[in-house]
This record gives structure tokens, C-alpha cells and sequence, in this order.
């Protein structure tokens, strides 16, 4: 008789293992599916991204180009003098470098390093880019440091270009070259913007 009840026991047993199994298939097959259209609907927000980043900073002046004639044919005078833009031969051969840190207690990690070249050039460095892992299609890059930054300098210097160097053979920025930089002021702009993007990656 004890066996008897042993043997329906692991019967009963057995049945709940078979339907908790096939649940468990059941549910990874679920998950698997919605992990491959997770990455599909994250491939499609990142090409997104880089086509918005993309146009929108590079065909900056053909949108601005309009309004910014218009505001230069109503200068004043008066204007002239506070030009910020620099006779080149006056600049050649001038450097200014800054640096950013990360301020964590009492030590500092040097994050960033942003030369400026015959008010012309600015090469941007991250000292750790693997770390920072900050990537052209990224909210914050987009916001802060292309529509807040480099568009609006656009604005009023459609000659404005910018190239990227990456982290071997990854889609994270190492470092950033930016060309035909009119003015310090600029300069001042692009540095304020990569604090800020820095202080939301750390």
C-alpha cells in the first residue's frame, strides 16, 4: 500500500515537473523573441539618432544661412567694434590649453583635455573614452554638446567642421577635431558644453 501511494506521488510529481518545464521553454521562447526585437527597435533609435546628429549639425548653415545674412545686413556700425574674430597672422602659432576634471572628495580625475590652435583649431581628448563611453547617437551628446554647442556657433560660422576619432574598433568617441574656429569665444562655448556633457557621464 505505501508503495502504491509512492508511486502516485511521484506521478503527481512528475506531472508538475512536465508543466513547469514546458512553462519555463515556453517563457524563454517568449524572452528570446523579445530580446531580438528589443535590439532591433535599439539598432533603428540608434541609426536615428546618428541621422538626426548628422543633419542637424551639418546642414546647420544651409538652415541658418537665411537669417544669419539678414542679421549681418542690419549691423550697426557700432559693431565692428567688438569683433571677437582675430587677423590670423596675429594668431599663428598660439595655444591655449584646458582641462577637465572629475572632483570626487578630496582627489581629481583628469578627464578631458581641449587644445585650441591658431584660434582655428580645437582638439578635444578623453583621457579614458573606454570608461566614458560617450558615443555620437547618445542623448546627451546630441543635446548638449551638438544642438546646444556647435550649432549655435554654426549659427554665425556655417565654415564650421568637426571630425571624430574612435576608440579602436568601436563606435566610442576618443577624440574630437573641430576646424575654422572664428573666436576665443567659440572656443569658450565648446569647452562649457563638454563640462557639461562630462558632468552627466561621470
Amino acid at each position: 500500500m505505501l508503495q502504491k501511494e509512492n508511486i502516485n506521488d511521484i506521478e503527481g510529481l512528475s506531472k508538475i515537473l512536465s508543466s513547469i518545464q514546458n512553462l519555463y521553454y515556453r517563457k524563454k521562447e517568449q524572452l528570446d523573441e523579445l530580446e531580438a526585437e528589443i535590439e532591433e527597435l535599439k539598432e533603428v533609435i540608434n541609426n536615428l539618432n546618428s541621422l538626426i546628429s548628422t543633419k542637424s549639425f551639418h546642414s546647420a548653415d544651409e538652415i541658418y544661412s537665411k537669417r544669419v545674412m539678414n542679421e549681418k545686413t542690419k549691423k550697426n556700425p557700432a559693431d565692428d567694434y567688438f569683433i571677437e574674430e582675430l587677423p590670423k597672422d596675429k594668431v599663428k602659432g598660439t595655444k591655449i590649453k584646458r582641462k577637465i576634471f572629475s572632483k570626487k572628495d578630496d582627489s581629481e580625475e583628469l578627464l578631458c583635455i581641449l587644445n585650441l590652435f591658431d584660434v582655428d583649431k580645437v582638439k578635444i581628448k578623453f583621457m579614458d573614452a573606454e570608461k566614458l563611453e560617450i558615443q555620437e547617437t547618445s542623448e546627451d551628446f546630441i543635446k548638449l554638446f551638438l544642438k546646444q554647442g556647435l550649432i549655435k556657433i554654426k549659427e554665425t560660422n556655417p565654415e564650421l567642421e568637426l571630425n571624430y576619432h574612435y576608440h579602436k574598433n568601436t563606435d566610442i568617441i576618443k577624440e574630437i577635431d573641430i576646424t575654422h574656429i572664428k573666436s576665443v569665444n567659440e572656443y569658450d562655448i565648446i569647452t562649457d558644453q563638454i563640462r557639461k556633457l562630462l558632468s552627466c557621464e561621470i
